[in-house]
C-alpha cells in the first residue's frame, strides 16, 4: 500500500522526555513554555491536535503547523532540522513530526505520541476542575487496549487487506480481522456514546483518527464489496459522524492534506473502493466550500450511512 519512509538507524536517539508535576522533574507544566510542531495530514499529529483542541490549550501551549507533505527526501521537515540538531549533535535521521519542544532550552522534549497525549491530558488540561478527563485515572489499561485495537485491528489489518502483491488468501484473512474489529466496536457503541462510556477520552481520539484513515486512505486500495461491508456498521459510522461535528474534531481535519500526503507516498494500486466514500467528512471541515483542483482526483460517491432509530432499525442519515 503506502511506501514506508526510510528506516531510521537503530542508534538514533529517542526523544521521550516527560512532563512532570513540579520543578523537580525538569520538564514541568508551565504556560507557554512548550510548543507543538504538527502536520494535520499525519495521523499521529492529528491525535495530538485533537487532544490539544479538546483541552482548550491554545493560550497555554502554542502549535506550529507544518505542511501536509514533508519537504525533505528523507521524509522530514527542514523547519524541524534545527530543533533536532540542537537536541542531538549532527542528528543523522529524518526531522519528523510530531514534536513537543521546550522554548526555554530550544530542544526537543518528546516525539513519542502516546507520552505526549498522556502528558497533555494529565498535566495541562486535566488539572482544571472544568477540563475534560481525557486520560482518567484507572482507565489507562482500557485506553492502551483501544490504541492497540486501532493500530493492529484497524490500521494494520486494512493495510494488509489492500496490499498490492499480496495473495488473495492473505487479503481475505486481513479483511476478516478488520471486520471482526469493527463488529466489536459496533456492538460496544450500540449501547454507549463513546468508546469507553459516555464521555470523550483519548480512546475516542484514537478511534476517530483510525476511522478517518480507514475511509480517506485505506479505502483507496480495497474493492467495492469490502468497503460496503466496512460501511455496514451503522452505530460506528454514526459515532464517527457525531465526533466530526464536534468543534474540536471536524475543524482539525485537513482532507486535502491527507490526500496529498497519501498520493505522495503511495505505491499501491487504486482499487474500486476508491470510488465509494463512506462518510462525507468535508461537511464538518473548513474545506467544505473548496473545489477539487485539477491535480486531484474526482470526488468519490458517498455511501448512505445508516443510523439506528429508537427501535434499533437502521435509517439513513440526512
Amino acid at each position: 500500500m503506502t511506501a514506508a519512509r526510510p528506516a531510521s538507524a537503530p542508534s538514533l536517539p529517542l526523544f521521550r522526555g516527560r512532563i512532570g508535576c513540579d520543578a523537580s522533574s525538569g520538564y514541568y507544566a508551565s504556560v507557554r513554555r512548550y510548543r507543538l510542531h504538527l502536520s494535520l495530514s499525519c495521523p499521529h499529529c492529528l491525535r495530538i491536535a485533537l487532544t490539544h483542541s479538546l483541552l482548550g490549550l491554545d493560550d497555554v501551549l502554542p502549535v506550529e503547523l507544518l505542511p501536509a507533505v514533508p519537504d525533505r527526501p528523507d521524509g522530514g521537515y527542514s523547519a524541524l532540522r534545527p530543533l533536532y540538531e540542537a537536541s542531538s549533535h549532527r542528528y543523522p535521521g529524518a526531522a519528523v513530526a510530531p514534536v513537543l519542544s521546550d522554548d526555554w532550552t530550544g530542544r526537543i522534549v518528546s516525539t513519542h505520541t502516546p507520552h505526549i497525549l498522556r502528558d497533555l491530558a494529565r498535566h495541562f488540561g486535566g488539572a482544571g476542575a472544568d477540563g475534560p478527563a481525557l486520560y482518567p485515572h484507572g482507565a489507562e489499561a482500557e485506553i492502551d487496549a483501544v490504541g492497540r485495537l486501532c493500530a493492529y485491528g484497524i490500521n494494520e489489518a486494512a493495510q494488509r487487506a489492500g496490499q498490492a502483491g499480496a495473495d488473495a488468501t492473505a487479503r481475505r484473512t486481513a479483511l476478516g480481522s478488520l471486520l471482526r474489529t469493527l463488529d466489536s466496536l459496533e456492538s460496544r457503541l450500540a449501547s454507549q456514546d463513546c468508546v469507553l462510556g459516555d464521555e470523550i477520552t483519548i480512546g475516542d481520539v484514537q478511534l476517530w483518527v483510525a476511522l478517518v484513515q480507514l475511509d480517506t486512505v485505506h479505502r483507496w486500495h480495497l474493492d467495492a464489496d469490502a468497503v460496503h461491508r466496512i460501511a455496514g456498521h451503522p452505530h460506528l459510522w454514526a459515532y464517527a459522524r457525531r465526533l466530526a461535528a464536534h468543534p474540536a474534531f471536524g475543524p482539525r481535519l485537513d482532507l486535502h492534506g491527507i490526500a496529498r500526503r497519501h498520493h505522495a507516498d503511495c505505491r499501491g494500486l487504486e482499487a474500486a473502493g476508491a470510488a465509494v466514500q463512506i462518510l462525507d467528512w468535508a461537511v464538518h471541515t473548513p474545506e467544505r466550500a473548496e473545489r477539487v483542483t485539477g491535480a486531484e482526483r474526482e470526488a468519490p460517491r458517498v455511501l448512505p450511512v445508516l443510523e439506528p432509530d429508537d427501535m434499533g432499525v437502521p435509517r439513513a442519515l440526512s
